[in-house]
């Protein structure tokens, strides 16, 4: 299963880098978007893919019994899900922004940002 995820990883990364150099700023959010689930399938799939119960104590018991999933990936993904997400509404509102001035989602065209709205 860490093989055919490995593969699903690179094929996420290759796709998330081949839009992110696109011309076109909706793609880029694209690829922004799935370079972080490639991400977080990375650190998923680094710490090892175990099919268990959930990381808690039942009551009269002293420690975890096995099998149990590791807890520290589950926090560390839910982590880069926030991240990720605060991120990509940062660089929607940066292209929306660039959008209204420039009048074009072409990153050639982006040279010319120093007018604003109001002057056209």
């Amino acid at each position: 299963m860490e093989t055919l995820l490995a593969f699903v990883i690179g094929g996420l990364y290759a796709a998330g880098i081949f839009l992110m150099l696109r011309r076109a700023l909706a793609r880029v959010v694209l690829g922004l978007a799935i370079l972080t689930n490639a991400a977080n399938l990375l650190i998923f799939t680094a710490a090892g893919l175990t099919r268990g119960e959930p990381p808690l104590i039942g009551s009269g018991e002293e420690a975890l019994t096995e099998p149990y999933a590791d807890p520290l990936p589950q926090a560390l993904v839910l982590t880069a899900i926030v991240i990720g997400f605060g991120v990509l509404a940062f660089a929607m509102v940066l292209i929306y922004r660039a959008y209204r001035v420039v009048g074009s989602e072409d990153t050639d065209r982006l040279t010319t940002t120093d007018r604003t709205p109001e002057a056209d």
